[in-house]
Formats: structure tokens, C-alpha cells, sequence
């Protein structure tokens, strides 16, 4: 979610927007002063860690309802202790094997492995263990009616009755939600002023409205009868009424449906600078197509609905662009029209590599133009000038007054309030101050999935990928348009079995899978070979913009639409499939049979899914909904429909019941 540590006294919208250019100003010199020092920076080996994100949840068996349980701070509090003994002991790294915090629902809870992971093949096999282990540990402090899950999103969040413990009414200040109260929101005073601050520079609240699915029995139209149009509590009140909720759609008004959200987030430590934006571009083209792959949310409010993931709702829950910056009046007291909320897919890609066309940044790039020289002006290309320069065309959300002291060039809570509040599919990450930490990335866009299984087997692709990418010199790019449009295709009901996707036709020159002799590794070790030695090879299998006969071709011949299947299994002779590619590399290193065997599993997995003998958690939650007894056919969710989908979730994670269309033969 972002940065937790700063303490004192938060600004209110009208007193923070003052010193916006102040924080601007001082971010920049921030990251002007860390590229200085560390753009030669050099890591030896890859180091990761995942994010997992939990919805804790406490079950009233006599009236069949499944509600959010509020009081995850105390859990998080006992947890926190743990780590706190356990880094007093020597050599903690071997100790500590989970770390916790707080996430912006006062519902849940945030673990990540206790140290990076390693950058051996083998340390792949820690990923699902270490998961588990995250489950048991929660699990002592929950009693025996709590339960904490892997739901992207709680299906009834913000209906009419109880779906809190313990229950409050809609009636807050901060959020000013017909939905939602106040103390749904984590405690801490940032996450609180990011609710209203957002609310109060926009000048509305936010408004999502995601199309509802139509069932046999669905109202046409259908008009939510749960808005309330006699509320007079706030002036926010009559937006719902007046245009902000539209006819068949789902209406949403709060930032914690959005926020509300669990996904599987990953975090890479590249070799260097050059290697981070490397990685941060051609995952950018993956981004929608795990989006897809992962979906697993398609009931909000109570309501099945005609999308499969949280995304753009969360794009929406956190829109705090002016009606000037949405185009909707003429500019006057802001500076630009923005086309994106500040959570969407990344707008530029920033790698030097030679396959970066400039006609692959075909976005209209809105940037800050006086902060775009002045880092260029001190050293920085033009591309990464431009991504940065690009972020700060945003306000700090949250100034901490007491912050505003601090303004030299090693404080870095000035540069991340402004990084921190752009959430991307994916972000590029400078090392923390006094730290051995290096250039990192985040890979942000996947789901989070029901069992520790599937969350390892998603993990383990994409670090391989990685590899893959590096190794092989693999080129992805395509117009960044067009991952624009793959986003917009990866929300569509069940797109990784009935869409299509834009990919690239050839991720090599040639089109074909390098042999054995192009990957220079001799051991399991995950490190890429030397920076000269990859760009040489880069270079020499990777022309990008010439065809098999060595001759020009436009951008436009370099794509096409695949189904999920094919980009990650392949078709043919056209494309070998990413999976495949996957593969090829593995057999390319010496590793041992059992590791060799455990990774092809959870492989198999992903390929399973891309081809549909596997279902979606979204497809499979939406076919429990419908062939549920009390399903009355009209995108209901009930009360008691939730209790049991969110009961047989639990016995799912555990182990107790089997499930082929979601886990075929695959044990959790």
C-alpha cells in the first residue's frame, strides 16, 4: 500500500495542497541525489520476496452469515511482537521467516516472506512452505469461528445488514460512504486522510460503476433498490442520485472497495539500474495477461458482476483527478488533462535497451516539463526522466507537517509520497537510503488465488520469466496502446478462455528458441551472466525490427492477438509459448531431478489454467453463485450464498475438499 512510517499531524486537502510543489521539489532532489550515487550500483544475484494479502473473516453459524472481522490490528500487534524477538536473536535472517503490516482495510493483514529470497532455483521450493507457514502463524491468534482467506474481494462488502464484526452504520465523516462506515478504514492516520483528501481534491466522492451481469431474472434495467435516495447526512449524498450511479451497473463510492482488495505482488532486486528497466518494460506487456489468467473477483456489492477483476475498480477508488483533469471542464486552476486515474497500467516504457522504438511509447505521455529538464539537465536520459517526471505530475495525497522539516536530500518520504501514491501495474523502485538493497521492481497486476498452491505456482512463473527475459534477451514490446487495450480485454467475463490478447509474433529476430549454447550458466544458480556478454547477445539475436529475410517491417507487423493459451503454450510453429521457453531454460541449467520435478509441477499448473482445463477462480466463484440452491437467478448474492461460498473457500485452502475444475489432480 505504501509508506507507514511517517507520524504527526496529517494536513487536511486545503492545508496539504500548499506545500504540493515544496514536496514535489524536494522528491526530486531526493531521487536526483540516489541516482547519482547508485545508478553504478551492482548486485550479484537476484533476491525477491511475494506479498500476499488476507481477508480475515469470522462466521456466525446460526444466521448463515460470513462477516470482516475488525480487530486485525490487535492480531498484527502479537504478530509484530514475534518479529521483534525473533531480530533480536543472532543471525534473525534464519529465524525470522514471516514479516506482517496493515493494509487499508481494518480487515486485513499483509505477509511477506521474513528475508528475500535467494537467487538459486532450489529457493523456488521455499515459496509455497513459506506460505503455508504465513497461514499457521495467523491462525494462532484467530479463534475457532475466524478464518483468514485468499478472496481478492469480499463478495458482499458495502450491502444492506451486517457485514462487519462488529457492525457500524454508513454514517462517517471521512468517506461519507452510502455503504460503507468509517471504521472500516485501518486506523492509521494516512490511510484515513488518503480517503478524504482524495474525496476533497476531486470535489465528489469517487464514483465506480462496473457493469452488473445479466441473469435470467435480472431487473432490465437493472437500478440497485439499495442507494439511498433519501439520505441527507452529507452534501456527498445526492451524487448517487444524480448521475453518479448508472443504470445496470454496480455503484461504488468508497475507496475501500477498491483498496479493500487482496492481490499477489511480486518484487525483483535486478543485477543494476539498466537490467530493473529492462525487466520493468517487458513485464509491463505480462501484466494483463496474468491479470486475466489470475481473475478471481467477480461479485461486488452483493451483485454478480459482468467483469472478472478488481482492477478498475480500484483505478476508480482511487481517482482524485478534478473535473479540469478529467477533461470535463476547461483547464483553470490545474495544470494538465490526465487520462488515467493514478492506479492504472504504466503510461512509458524506460529501458535503454536498442529494441525500444520510439513508436512503442505511442501514448500522449503527460509530463511535468520543467522536472523533466532539470533531471535531465543532471545526467538522466530523456525515458527515464520522462516516467519520473510523469509521476509527479501527481499532488502528495498525505503531508505530514512535521515532515515538512526534513528536507534534505537523503530523506526519501518525499519522493515516495509521491511514488507510493502512483499505483501501476508496475513500479520502479530506487534502493532505499543506507541500504544494501538495489534497483528493484514490482510486478503488480496478478490476483490473489485461493490456496498457498496456486499463489506459488503464479510466483514461480513469473520469476522464471524473469529469467527467461534476461537470459535469452527476449523482446516483448508491443505499442503500449495496445497494453492499454489488453487491460481493458483481461477485465472482460472469463477473457483467459474467450479473448484475445495483442502479443509480439516473434520475441526473437528469427523466431526461434535459442539453442543451449546461448544460456552461459553451468549451475542452478538464477544470476544472469555478464552485462557485456548478455548485451552482445542481445544484439546479435535481437534486431527487433527485422523479419526472418533481414528486411525492414513496420511496427504493425510485429504484433498480433493470441489467446492466453497460445502466449503461454504456444501455437505451433508461430510462436513457441512462454512456458515453453520456460522449459528450455530450465533444461539449460544443472539442477537436480527432485527441484527439476517440483518446479515442472507448478508449471503444469499455469499451463493447465492458460488452456482452460483449469477454470479461473473468478469463473469457478461465479459457477458456484449460479448452481447454488437459494440462487434465484437474478446476480443476487445473498447472505447465506456468501456464508457457503466463503466456507468452502476455507475448506478449499485447507485441503478438505477436492475441486477438479479449479485444481484438476493438484494437491494443496
Amino acid at each position: 500500500m505504501g509508506l507507514l512510517t511517517s507520524t504527526g499531524t496529517p494536513l487536511k486537502w486545503e492545508q496539504a495542497k500548499q506545500y504540493a510543489n515544496e514536496v514535489r521539489t524536494l522528491g526530486i532532489n531526493y531521487f536526483l541525489s540516489v541516482y547519482k550515487k547508485l545508478k553504478e550500483k551492482e548486485n550479484s544475484c537476484l533476491k525477491w520476496g511475494d506479498e500476499v494479502e488476507y481477508l480475515v473473516i469470522t462466521y456466525d453459524d446460526e444466521t448463515k452469515n460470513a462477516k470482516l472481522l475488525l480487530n486485525i490490528q490487535e492480531i498484527i500487534d502479537e504478530l509484530r511482537k514475534e518479529e521483534e524477538e525473533a531480530m533480536k536473536i543472532p543471525n534473525s535472517e534464519e529465524t525470522v521467516k514471516t514479516l506482517w503490516r496493515p493494509e487499508y482495510g481494518r480487515y486485513m493483514i499483509e505477509g511477506t516472506p521474513g528475508t528475500p529470497y535467494g537467487g538459486t532455483l532450489k529457493s523456488l521450493l521455499q515459496i509455497e512452505p513459506n506460505m503455508k507457514l504465513r497461514r499457521e502463524i495467523v491462525s494462532k491468534f484467530l479463534k475457532p469461528n475466524e478464518v483468514a482467506i485468499t478472496l481478492t474481494s469480499f463478495p458482499r462488502l458495502g450491502c444492506p445488514g451486517q457485514f462487519l464484526e462488529p457492525h457500524y452504520e454508513p454514517t462517517g465523516p471521512i468517506a461519507r460512504s452510502l455503504f460503507v462506515p468509517d471504521e472500516v478504514i485501518n486506523p492509521h492516520a494516512r490511510f484515513q486522510y488518503l480517503t478524504s483528501n482524495i474525496r476533497e481534491r476531486r470535489g465528489s466522492k469517487v464514483a465506480i460503476n462496473v457493469p452488473i451481469f445479466r441473469d435470467k431474472c435480472t431487473p432490465d434495467p437493472f437500478i440497485d433498490p439499495t442507494i439511498s435516495k433519501d439520505r441527507n447526512l452529507f452534501p456527498e449524498d445526492k451524487e448517487a442520485a444524480e448521475g453518479a450511479a448508472l443504470p445496470n451497473h454496480i455503484y461504488m463510492d468508497s475507496m475501500v472497495f477498491g483498496m479493500g482488495c487482496c492481490c499477489l505482488q511480486i518484487t525483483f532486486q535486478a543485477c543494476n539500474i539498466e537490467e530493473a528497466r529492462r525487466l520493468y518494460d517487458h513485464l509491463a506487456v505480462i501484466g494483463p495477461i496474468m491479470l486475466a489468467l489470475t481473475a478471481a473477483a467477480p461479485i461486488w456489492r452483493g451483485y454478480l458482476s459482468d467483469i472478472d477483476c478488481r482492477w478498475n475498480v480500484i483505478a476508480g477508488s482511487v481517482d482524485d483527478r478534478t473535473k479540469e483533469e478529467r477533461g470535463l471542464e476547461p483547464l483553470k486552476n490545474d495544470r494538465f488533462v490526465i487520462n488515467k486515474s493514478r492506479y492504472d497500467s504504466i503510461d512509458c516504457y524506460i529501458s535503454t535497451d536498442k529494441t525500444l522504438k520510439p513508436e512503442y511509447n505511442d501514448l500522449d505521455l503527460v509530463y511535468d516539463q520543467d522536472i523533466c529538464k532539470k533531471l535531465m539537465d543532471n545526467g538522466i536520459d530523456e525515458l527515464l526522466a520522462r516516467h519520473i517526471s510523469h509521476l509527479f505530475i501527481r499532488d502528495p495525497l498525505v503531508i505530514f507537517k512535521e515532515r515538512m522539516d526534513h528536507n534534505d536530500d537523503e530523506d526519501h518520504d518525499h519522493f515516495e509520497n509521491i511514488q507510493s501514491t502512483n499505483w501501476q501495474t508496475m513500479r520502479f523502485k530506487p534502493p532505499p537510503p543506507n541500504s544494501n538493497i538495489g534497483w528493484r521492481v514490482e510486478f503488480r497486476s496478478m490476483e490473489v488465488q485461493i490456496t498457498d498452491f496456486e499463489n506459488a505456482a503464479f510466483s514461480i512463473f513469473i520469476i522464471l520469466l524473469t529469467r527467461v527475459i534476461l537470459s535469452y534477451g527476449l523482446n516483448f514490446y508491443i505499442p503500449i496502446s495496445k497494453v492499454d487495450e489488453n487491460m481493458m480485454i483481461a477485465h472482460k467475463r472469463d477473457a483467459a478462455m474467450s479473448e484475445k490478447f495483442w502479443f509480439r509474433k516473434n520475441v526473437f529476430a528469427d523466431g526461434n528458441i535459442p539453442n543451449d549454447g546461448n544460456i552461459t550458466q553451468e549451475n542452478e544458480n538464477l544470476s544472469i551472466p555478464d552485462k557485456e556478454a548478455l548485451d552482445s547477445s542481445n544484439n546479435s539475436r535481437l534486431n527487433g525490427h527485422a523479419d526472418t529475410n533481414g528486411s525492414i517491417s513496420s511496427v504493425e507487423d510485429e504484433y498480433e492477438q493470441m489467446t492466453i493459451n497460445e502466449i503461454i503454450n504456444g501455437n505451433g510453429d508461430k510462436f513457441p509459448g512462454l512456458i515453453v521457453l520456460i522449459s528450455r531454460y530450465l533444461e539449460s541449467v544443472n539442477i537436480d531431478v527432485e527441484t527439476r520435478c517440483q518446479l515442472a509441477k507448478y508449471l503444469e499448473f499455469v499451463s493447465r489454467r492458460a488452456k482452460g482445463k483449469i477454470k479461473t477462480t473468478a469463473t469457478w466463484i461465479r459457477n458456484f453463485v449460479r448452481s447454488h440452491p437459494k440462487y434465484n437467478n437474478d446476480s443476487v448474492v445473498s447472505q447465506e450464498i456468501n456464508y457457503d461460498l466463503v466456507k468452502m473457500v476455507e475448506k478449499i485452502q485447507k485441503g478438505q475438499v477436492a475441486v477438479p475444475e479449479l485444481l484438476d489432480c493438484f494437491k494443496v
